[in-house]
């Protein structure tokens, strides 16, 4: 759905272009947008690998498993439906971690591992299970208490003080996530009743 979105949004603006006359402008773009991507990318890409690879650090050093142990007792109260030694607890703490440190594409290899986790204790394949549906909103509104890569991009951009959104965000986040977990605590009661 989100691809014939975005092909709308290419084809009016290039139909828009071409009828206002101004084609050189729409090629401009074409070719500065290419090289801001990759321009983006490749600043972006030390800051990927340094956190995936301290993730990843944790992870071998059993840090990870010890904030897994941590955690433990407020995930078993979120996810009912699973037992306390269940193996995607580790991964969602995994997930939580990374997520808070605003690091979504190393928490994406985590919540991946948490789903597949999920998925092997599904009756239906087809429908997701509780279990899954508060993970993903735990996931999707996950509390960012260090928004690391905004800051990067902030502080690729120039900006006078690239930190300074990390009241905002830990907030913005803080209350998103608690928003989607009550909603989905009353909606989970209801279909139980």
């Amino acid at each position: 759905m989100v691809t014939y979105i975005w092909v709308f949004f290419v084809v009016i603006g290039s139909f828009f272009t071409i009828f206002t006359g101004n084609i050189s402008s729409l090629n401009n773009q074409i070719l500065k947008g290419g090289s801001d991507g990759l321009k983006l990318l490749f600043d972006m890409l030390p800051l990927l690998v340094l956190w995936t690879g301290i993730m990843q650090i944790a992870e071998d050093s059993k840090l990870l498993e010890l904030f897994s142990k941590l955690v433990r007792p407020v995930l078993s109260k979120l996810f009912p439906s699973l037992p306390k030694d269940h193996p995607a607890i580790g991964y969602i703490a995994s997930n939580i971690a990374a997520n808070a440190l605003g690091l979504g594409s190393a928490a994406t290899p985590f919540g991946l591992k948490a789903m597949e986790c999920l998925q092997e204790d599904n009756p239906q394949k087809d429908t997701a299970t509780e279990a899954m549906i508060t993970f993903l909103v735990l996931n999707t509104g996950g509390v960012t208490i260090i928004p690391t890569t905004v800051i990067a991009l902030r502080m690729m951009y120039q900006s006078s003080n690239p930190t300074e959104i990390i009241i905002t965000s830990v907030l913005a986040t803080l209350i998103s996530n608690i928003s989607g977990l009550l909603f989905d605590y009353v909606k989970r009661r209801k279909n139980h009743d």
